[in-house]
């Protein structure tokens, strides 16, 4: 079965940076898409930054310019950069692939927690 393994996470003041990784059990060049969410108390799971098979990528109005989503599929990982932190990137992160055959499979890591201090 697909494991994805988030790491990285911790607390940082306001204007710090933080990197997290996501490592895979299988080839994470044969995921279709690759993703960050994030989940905050009392909000929805929100998209952070996606990134396709091709290196397309997408990323949440809130973080254009602060994170930087990549993947290196020598080591089967996706990493998030993350800078200027600010109190409201403060949130669980989990890691997320989607494959399509047959069917449209979704898979996601347990989650890192990102603490920022004001």
């Amino acid at each position: 079965q697909v494991q994805l393994v988030e790491s990285g996470g911790g607390l940082v003041q306001a204007g710090g940076s933080l990197s997290l990784s996501c490592t895979a059990s299988v080839r994470t060049a044969d995921f279709d898409e690759m993703a960050w969410y994030r989940q905050a108390p009392g909000f929805p799971r929100d998209l952070v930054a996606s990134i396709t098979r091709t290196d397309s990528t997408i990323y949440a109005d809130s973080v254009k310019g602060r994170f930087t989503i990549s993947r290196d599929n020598s080591k089967n990982t996706l990493y998030l950069q993350m800078t200027n932190l600010k109190p409201d990137d403060t949130a669980v992160y989990y890691c997320h692939g989607m494959t399509k055959q047959l069917k449209v499979w979704h898979y996601w890591g347990q989650g890192t927690q990102v603490t920022v201090s004001s």
